[in-house]
């Protein structure tokens, strides 16, 4: 993907003019702390290196043009007083919710044109929509001439997520794309939208992500019925302790002096995945600061059996993969990553056995699956910006 092969797209598909600027939004990976964002959790994801790129000029009118490399002959066009007829979720409207949403705040836009580039597999859980909203936002901002407020931008693509496309996310993904930080991971409390950046000394080892290439048809369905069996827990322990707002609000102790206000054994289950995983982000953090991989990597195990046993939200490719990662040399951990039931993993790997690895694995897995796997490796990245 060359830059200079994108700006000659650019020219084809808009004309000579001014040189385009362009802007960059990473994608995201969840390292530990999943299934507890709506349970008062936190999560503990990091920027990837791979992401979405966008060419964009001003266009002297009242119109915003959108086209994507890899999808030709699809441009949309749009007049930027007609952008609320275009809601929904057919591509260009993750984009056209982003300007409405910075309208709404009183902003008027300049007509642009815009041209979608990217590294980063669509639909694999990396947060490709959230980061072609962030790296929109980033463009429109700078046309505008403003600095953006990155915790600003991360709420505003959230809403234009919500409201515009019609997909309920949280705030995870979009601000991990606006907020990153070379070589750091966010420890990111999601009900205050806040974060600390903790370095990640991998010390000679890379993050791999492993995508099973299983669609997660399951997910959608499955997400709203842990998400009604986690409240249905939380009713329950609030018997035992009033005033309880959420499930990670409770120690692994705690949970255990008031789990038997939970009768239904399979609630039970759910309310002590996420206790014990919000515990396990702390202790990632800790071990991390501690230089420690090897307990880093226990941890991430041990948060993908709680997925497989407590939570269910797993399935035979992803427990496939990660067990055929473990047993490779140099992994010191691995875990699905994302809603599950198809979508990615994420393995910590020694940058030597990295080759090997994905080739083993990606052998095995598809001897045992019939599915091809692809694989990508990225370390922390920066969040988005104007290159």
């Amino acid at each position: 993907m060359l830059l200079a092969e994108m700006e000659k797209l650019f020219t084809t598909l808009y004309g000579h003019g001014e040189k385009p600027r362009l802007f960059f939004a990473p994608g995201r990976v969840n390292l530990i702390g999943e299934h507890i964002d709506y349970n008062g959790g936190y999560v503990f994801p990091a920027a990837l290196e791979l992401g979405n790129y966008v060419y964009v000029r001003s266009n002297g009118t009242n119109t915003v043009r959108l086209a994507a490399e890899d999808l030709p002959g699809t441009m949309v066009t749009c007049d930027l007083d007609a952008l609320e007829s275009k809601k929904g979720r057919d591509w260009g409207a993750y984009q056209l919710g982003v300007f409405f949403e910075l309208q709404k705040e009183g902003r008027v836009l300049p007509g642009a044109d815009f041209l979608y580039f990217s590294n980063l597999p669509f639909g694999a859980g990396l947060s490709s929509s959230a980061s072609i909203e962030v790296a929109t936002a980033f463009a429109m901002l700078g046309l505008l001439g403003e600095t953006p407020d990155r915790r600003a931008v991360s709420l505003l693509c959230q809403r234009a997520e919500n409201l515009f496309v019609g997909v309920n996310c949280g705030i995870m993904d979009q601000y991990a794309c606006a907020n990153g930080e070379e070589g750091c991971a966010m420890l990111l409390d999601c009900a205050k939208v806040e974060s600390v950046q903790v370095p990640l000394p991998l010390d000679g080892y890379v993050m791999v992500i492993g995508n099973t290439n299983k669609k997660r048809s399951l997910a959608d369905s499955k997400y709203n019925e842990r998400r009604a069996e986690c409240d249905a827990a939380l009713a329950a322990l609030s018997e035992g302790k009033p005033g309880l707002s959420a499930l990670c609000e409770l120690t692994e102790e705690e949970f255990a002096a008031l789990s038997d206000k939970i009768t239904d054994e399979t609630v039970r289950r759910r309310a002590s995945h996420a206790v014990s995983e919000n515990a396990r982000v702390l202790a990632s953090v800790e071990a991390l600061k501690n230089r420690d991989l090897a307990a880093f990597g226990r941890l991430l195990n041990e948060s993908h059996f709680s997925l497989r046993d407590l939570y269910e939200v797993t399935g035979f490719e992803l427990d496939t993969m990660t067990e055929l990662a473990r047993g490779q040399e140099g992994c010191i951990g691995s875990r699905m990553t994302g809603a599950g039931f198809g979508g990615c993993t994420i393995s910590i790997v020694k940058e030597e056995c990295v080759a090997e690895f994905t080739e083993k694995v990606g052998a095995a897995y598809k001897e045992k699956t019939g599915l091809a796997a692809d694989f990508y490796i990225s370390k922390a990245g920066k969040g988005a910006c104007e290159l």
